[in-house]
């Protein structure tokens, strides 16, 4: 039997694909942990105003379910366009989502940590 190169570099693409399937989904429950501490722990073991840190929290827990989301959609389109012989781009769009949503909540936790009384 000879050793088909397509077939191999298709095989190792998914591979590629599931792990990176897994580090959205670690992104996504890291997220909801941060979720969790930010806008529950700290403000249960600390005198701080519960609302800003609960909006916050908040917000990364909404992320961390975007991100499993589009862990899901990216999956799909990478084994379609594998199953055609494509490469699947990651949608700007996606990107700069991410990119807004986690600058606001970084500022929005910075803010908390430095001007928090």
């Amino acid at each position: 039997m000879a050793f088909d190169e397509t077939k191999d570099a298709a095989r190792r693409t998914r591979l590629a694909n599931e792990r990176t399937y897994l580090a959205w989904w670690r992104t996504g429950l890291t997220s909801i942990a941060v979720c969790i501490g930010l806008g529950r722990i700290v403000p249960g073991v600390t005198n701080v105003t519960k609302w800003p840190y609960e909006l916050v929290g908040a917000g990364y827990g909404i992320l961390g379910v975007g991100f499993m989301i589009i862990a899901h959609v990216r999956v799909r389109a990478v084994e379609s366009a594998v199953d055609r012989g494509e490469f699947a781009r990651f949608d700007s769009r996606w990107a700069a989502g991410l990119l807004v949503v986690g600058t606001i909540l970084g500022i929005g936790a910075i803010v908390l940590v430095i001007f928090a009384p």
